[in-house]
């Protein structure tokens, strides 16, 4: 799978039989005895880890944790039906529930059972934590690390997380199969959402760097009008999203417009078809000539891209973390916005409307 972001190039690190040779300075001459000496104490040094108690200290009591392995049947009957069921690439589903200003919740459905959620806005429980805590408040109750392993039958890995990420969207470890993705808006130093999933989604999403022994999961084969409703579920969680962070900073939140998405949804298309990445087409146009193709009227316009991201809430949060993309993202005189998604490919694309 793919997921070369813009921003940030993933890179799959495969070692074979000599890495245990050269990770420890040894050569194949070396001697046997030396070679069960280090057995040895690999053996003891594994025992010690998993004697070591898991954070059992953390009081995981906040009802997104509670959350996680639950049937559906328990979400519809304290949640009620969702706003919207939107189809991923992954073959699970999100259900999403939000007002569209103070909450935002994505729940991953597989099998009918909960295997990740994703949260902003105020109002979302995370206990031990809150959506606004600074990244010193945060790191007290996670304990995030350089490099977070997963174990899958026989198979193994070990995500390595760069400064960057450490910084950004660091990754805890709570249990053998129970994971947190911290994002965080680096201008302010506060948590901005919060991601929780077990081991299969974060390999299936790989949104590290990762060394593994054993196999990745296959890419997905999907069709056309797969894709369609994907992009279209994609599409207006990016909205809903944007209007959460907007919310946050006290801007006016912006409204849906569906021929600015159109424009929006032809450059996210045409950028994956002709593979470049840019706000200005190959033909030399630029926002304000796609625009006038479809006679929109406006009085300021502003557009953000990004690609290869593995999900919309992961291109918004690299969209937070850029000045020039934060900008536009909060900028107060916009009033309307339109969203496309093709594949991975994401364009936003807001507009001060004209006002008579």
């Amino acid at each position: 799978m793919r997921f070369l972001k813009s921003m940030f190039v993933l890179a799959v690190l495969v070692y074979g039989g000599s890495y245990l040779f050269d990770r420890y300075g040894l050569s194949a001459e070396g001697s046997i005895e030396k070679m069960v000496e280090l057995v040895e104490e690999k053996r003891l040094q594994l025992e010690s880890k998993e004697s070591a108690p898991q954070q059992e200290d953390i009081p995981w009591e906040g009802s997104l944790f509670e959350w996680m392995g639950k049937p559906t049947a328990e979400l519809e009957e304290q949640m009620g039906d969702p706003d919207r069921r939107d189809d991923s690439p992954y073959g699970y589903t999100w259900w999403v529930y939000t007002d569209q200003a103070s909450h935002y919740l994505q729940f991953a459905i597989e099998e009918q059972k909960i295997i990740s959620v994703y949260a902003i806005g105020k109002e979302v429980d995370i206990e031990p934590v809150s959506i606004g805590d600074s990244y010193t408040q945060v790191s007290e109750h996670f304990s995030f690390t350089e490099q977070v392993s997963y174990q899958d039958g026989l198979s193994s890995y070990t995500f390595h997380l760069s400064p960057e990420d450490l910084q950004k969207r660091p990754l805890a470890k709570i249990s053998d199969d129970l994971y947190v993705q911290a994002y965080f808006d680096t201008f302010t130093d506060q948590l901005s959402s919060i991601r929780i999933m077990n081991g299969d989604v974060l390999l299936t999403h790989r949104p590290y760097q990762v060394e593994y022994r054993g196999s990745l999961p296959e890419e997905p084969e999907l069709t056309d009008q797969q894709w369609t409703e994907i992009e279209k579920g994609m599409e207006q969680q990016v909205f809903d999203i944007t209007n959460i962070i907007r919310h946050q900073f006290e801007k006016s939140l912006v409204r849906w417009e569906e021929n600015v998405s159109e424009v929006a949804y032809g450059h996210s298309k045409d950028m994956a078809e002709q593979d470049y990445f840019s706000h200005t087409s190959l033909n030399g146009d630029g926002l304000k000539e796609r625009l006038a193709l479809l006679d929109i009227p406006y009085m300021a316009a502003g557009e953000n891209i990004a690609a290869q991201y593995p999900d919309a809430p992961s291109a918004m949060h690299g969209w937070l973390n850029s000045e020039g993309h934060r900008q536009a993202l909060l900028n107060e005189d916009y009033t309307h916005l339109g969203v496309g998604v093709y594949h991975f490919h994401y364009t936003q694309n807001f507009i001060k409307q004209l006002s008579y």
